[in-house]
């Protein structure tokens, strides 16, 4: 099966790679931050850095209290690869997010989905439409109009940039 013929499953593979790469790696090339999401229509912003590499988290939401949240950023073996996961450790946010951002400096994004709903307690992700959200070189953002409020998890993984010698 080459990869050009399936691209989605060659990404798969490497995201389970990489967040196999993470969750291995000493604590120096990954971490996981807690926060909470506000409601209140408020734009907040969480950043997570590892190294020089780094990832924003900006959002609005609506209703509720607060949520416990969580962000992993991480470098995969020789720094080839830079992740950042945000997402809500409970599964599903019951607030409606009226905007969110993940932006990642120091990678350009080669995978990035964001779920309604994430896998806990025997539940699985559950994937927003990709017509929701738009994925540019450093960012991940709803796109206005289409994007349904909802949302539990974030996933970003970009190749970062490397001088050569």
């Amino acid at each position: 099966m080459a990869c050009n013929d399936h691209i989605h499953s060659c990404i798969k593979l490497l995201l389970v790679c990489a967040l196999l790469c993470a969750s291995r790696a000493s604590a120096d090339r990954t971490k996981t931050l807690d926060f909470d999401v506000k409601p209140g229509g408020v734009v907040h912003t969480f950043t997570g850095k590892i190294k020089k590499y780094e990832c924003t988290f900006t959002y609005a939401s609506q209703g509720g209290t607060n949520e416990q949240w969580q962000m992993s950023v991480g470098l995969s073996d020789k720094d080839k690869l830079f992740s950042c996961s945000i997402w809500r450790p409970q599964g599903k946010s019951y607030l409606f997010f009226t905007q969110f951002k993940a932006e990642i400096k120091g990678a350009k994004i080669e995978y990035a989905a964001a779920y309604s709903q994430s896998a806990v307690g025997g539940q699985r992700d559950v994937a927003l439409k990709e017509e929701e959200y738009i994925v540019s070189e450093s960012t991940v953002t709803q796109r206005d109009g289409k994007f349904h409020s909802e949302l539990s998890k974030l996933t970003v993984i970009g190749k970062t940039r490397h001088d050569e010698l």
